[in-house]
């Protein structure tokens, strides 16, 4: 009696574990090959996240390692970038242009630390501004917003010239400030506009953009415009003539895990 007992406990326990893994008998997915709580769907891949907050996970690409510019060029020239490099950052020469990763992608997730002049000088858009382009078009706009007024989708934050962002979050000038960054790439097919991209971004730990749809490449005083890119492009820092600062920049692809996507877009 005692024996068939336990061997009554240890085919509940196994059922309760194999359950635990998954079900095959539950409800399909819409539009996927998967039931609910599938056991057969692929389980995403490890990543290793940063031992403090704001640092590169195991999986991100290191931009600057807070000693040299080697993974950066000079989008006039195509020289190396020579922004200045000192303490742990780098700081933009005025004049010297923008400077380009070597590198290129699409759907990535980008983190940034930038500081505007502790030293006030200028007003609006002349006052600590600088901007990071995804793919080398689609800015998002660094700028010293702490008490100065400007247009609304020139503020730090902004997707310029298109959306401002939902807050001003900004800190005060000279301090440390951060961009946490979701970018989604336009997708073409020949000269046809498939799908936009769009821009997810937090300031300081701030959302100011929730996946907003850009409407095209960055452009000054003029409307946005798609027109046919590469999948892939550089991420472009922009010389504006002020003295910003950067730091600590690390970007991941987006595009290595299928989540089931892929089917969807397929039916």
């Amino acid at each position: 009696m005692r024996y068939a007992i336990l061997i009554a406990l240890f085919g509940i326990v196994t059922a309760c574990a194999s359950q635990d893994l998954g079900y095959t008998d539950t409800p399909m997915l819409p539009g996927l090959p998967y039931h609910v709580h599938d056991p057969a769907r692929p389980h995403p891949p490890l990543v290793t996240p940063a031992s403090q907050p704001g640092g590169a996970p195991s999986d991100a690409i290191a931009l600057f390692d807070g000693k040299d510019l080697s993974k950066w060029t000079s989008v006039t020239s195509g020289k190396p970038a020579t922004w200045k490099v000192e303490n742990g950052y780098f700081e933009v020469s005025p004049r010297a242009g923008d400077i380009a990763t070597k590198e290129k992608f699409g759907d990535v997730q980008l983190h940034v630390e930038w500081a505007t002049p502790a030293e006030v000088r200028g007003s609006s858009q002349g006052r600590g501004n600088s901007g990071i382009f995804l793919q080398g078009r689609y800015e998002v706009q660094v700028l010293d917003s702490y008490q100065n007024p400007t247009y609304a989708d020139g503020q730090a934050g902004a997707i310029y010239g298109q959306w401002p962002p939902l807050s001003n979050a900004a800190r005060k000038p000279g301090e440390w400030q951060t961009y946490d960054i979701v970018f989604e790439a336009p997708k073409f097919q020949g000269a046809t506009l498939t799908k936009p991209a769009y821009l997810t971004v937090f300031l300081n730990g701030v959302l100011l953009h929730n996946r907003k749809e850009v409407m095209g490449p960055t452009v000054h005083r003029a409307l946005a415009k798609y027109v046919p890119q590469p999948e892939e492009d550089s991420l472009v820092l922009q010389d504006h003539g002020n003295p910003v600062r950067y730091r600590n920049i690390w970007i991941r692809r987006l595009n290595s895990y299928d989540q089931g996507a892929s089917y969807q877009e397929e039916r």
